[in-house]
């Protein structure tokens, strides 16, 4: 059974003097260390969050200036094209104008040749047909 002496007295005594003692040696740096390092933790997880939101500002900002530079030489592409277009349709109305002006020529100089031969041809129909007249009776037919 248990009895209540001095004993009992000097093991509340010891073990209220081991709590003093380990509270203070133990308990209370390891409650010091604990609370710097949930302190450092919190310093360090803001200091994430701001490297975060700067390196999605960056990115909202890179991802800007490539849409812009996007633009900028799409653009820049399109306005080649129509100046291409454009040089080309000139070019092409210049060839074609310069064709029809050719052939505009070429026609007009088969015409003055056709006229021409049917001038000489009339020309030479009353000799011609004098001719055969004179071959077909067989005699001449000056007078």
């Amino acid at each position: 059974m248990i009895t209540i002496d001095i004993t009992l007295l000097i093991h509340i005594i010891n073990i209220i003097v081991l709590m003093v003692v380990l509270n203070a040696v133990l308990y209370k740096p390891v409650l010091g260390i604990m609370a710097k390092r949930t302190q450092r933790l919190g310093a360090l997880e803001e200091e994430v969050a701001r490297f975060e939101s700067d390196a999605a500002a960056q990115q909202n900002a890179l991802d800007s200036k490539i849409r812009e530079a996007s633009a900028r030489a799409k653009k820049a592409l399109d306005e080649a094209k129509a100046q291409a277009q454009a040089m080309t349709a000139k070019t092409l109305a210049e060839k074609r104008a310069a064709a029809d002006e050719d052939k505009k020529k070429a026609l007009e100089i088969a015409h003055q040749e056709a006229e021409n031969a049917r001038k000489a041809l009339q020309d030479k129909t009353a000799d011609f047909a004098r001719a055969m007249t004179e071959k077909i009776l067989g005699r001449s037919l000056n007078a």
